[in-house]
């Protein structure tokens, strides 16, 4: 990409206690025009059930929206929402869940131009501020699916230290992998002569380096919530600057998408898988994986394939598979030849954690 492409950037980024009680007060901070428009709220009915206190308050901040409970984060959902959207002339969206449910509503409103309002309720991966909405296509297919960043993201501390522990750990695994895929982008950079948006790529590394170096290694803490918040968006944006997912996504997402399609049984979420892969991606790429290691074990994040049911044979499996998956995305993966006896041994020294 050039550097007159235009990008869009949040309007809003609010990492506050209690945010989701005065949503209203942080979009009248920054987007007034807004209030007042007719809008939709979209979560999951399970969520509804979870924080129907919240999400109702939250109606009625924005002239009682509609709550609307999606049923799958796929692409036919996402399109009948935006039909919806545009028959009724509804002019916002408002997103409040996990990944699901914000790549669903950030693909309904791009489809209907409709501003977004990303909510999270737990921070498991970077796609929470990314151009891309990973949704179902035909059965348990998926796709990634560019699309237009939020208007504005709304980080509720507490809702964050109150959600499941693994959605947490998911989302520091999403941001230390990008130690790995920077690596692979400037070796993808050197091959095909292509060039790095340097800063899409400080960025990313700051979004690495603000998690990796943190002082503060209680996970519930409001200062571990809010360095985790703005990692996990500054992924997204660098990912908007440099017009594609190369800053964040490099062999260790390979890895993981070759277990979504090829082991859909393994029950792991996306940012633990890329945090598995992330540990051989820098032993293939000749560098020291003990920082990250040690890392994991600090938080407690476990990379032991053992854990998630994962074989010696599946894992070499994974791997193999993992430079199929996307074509033409050129990774380390291109410079080895995968060996049998190496992948033992770094399986082997997962199990162990050292």
């Amino acid at each position: 990409m050039n550097q007159h492409t235009r990008f869009d950037l949040p309007i809003c980024l609010a990492v506050e206690e209690d945010a989701f009680f005065h949503s209203d007060e942080i979009i009248k901070r920054y987007i007034p025009d807004i209030i007042g428009q007719k809008t939709i709220v979209i979560s999951e009915e399970f969520l509804i059930g979870i924080y129907k206190e919240k999400i109702t308050d939250i109606s009625k901040d924005f002239g009682d929206a509609e709550i609307f409970a999606m049923k799958e984060a796929s692409f036919d959902e996402a399109v009948a929402i935006a039909k919806k959207v545009c028959v009724e002339d509804i002019k916002v969206i408002i997103g409040i869940g996990g990944g699901r449910v914000l790549d669903t509503a950030k693909y309904a409103a791009h489809i209907s131009k409709a501003v977004y309002i990303c909510m999270p309720t737990s921070l498991s991966n970077d796609s929470l501020a990314s151009p891309f909405s990973v949704l179902e296509t035909y059965g348990k297919a998926r796709k990634t699916f560019a699309c237009k960043i939020p208007t504005a993201i709304i980080v509720d501390t507490n809702m964050i230290i109150n959600a499941p522990e693994g959605q947490t750990l998911s989302g520091i695994g999403d941001t230390i992998a990008k130690h790995t895929a920077l690596f692979d982008w400037k070796l993808s950079a050197a091959k095909t002569s292509t060039r790095i948006d340097d800063f899409a790529y400080a960025l990313s590394r700051m979004s690495y380096d603000s998690v990796y170096h943190c002082d503060e290694k209680n996970m519930k803490s409001r200062v571990f919530i809010r360095i985790l918040s703005r990692a996990l968006v500054m992924g997204g944006l660098a990912m908007e600057i440099a017009g594609s997912s190369r800053p964040c996504s490099g062999s260790e997402h390979l890895f993981a998408h070759a277990i979504e399609e090829y082991y859909p049984d393994i029950k792991i979420s996306h940012g633990l898988a890329v945090a598995l892969g992330s540990v051989p991606a820098c032993i293939f790429q000749s560098q020291d994986a003990k920082g990250l290691i040690d890392f994991y074990s600090t938080y407690g994040i476990d990379i032991s394939p053992v854990s998630y049911g994962i074989t010696k044979d599946m894992f070499a499996d994974m791997w193999d598979k993992a430079r199929t998956v996307r074509t033409g995305r050129v990774t380390i993966l291109d410079d080895i030849i995968l060996d049998r006896v190496q992948l033992d041994e770094i399986y082997d020294r997962m199990v162990e954690g050292k």
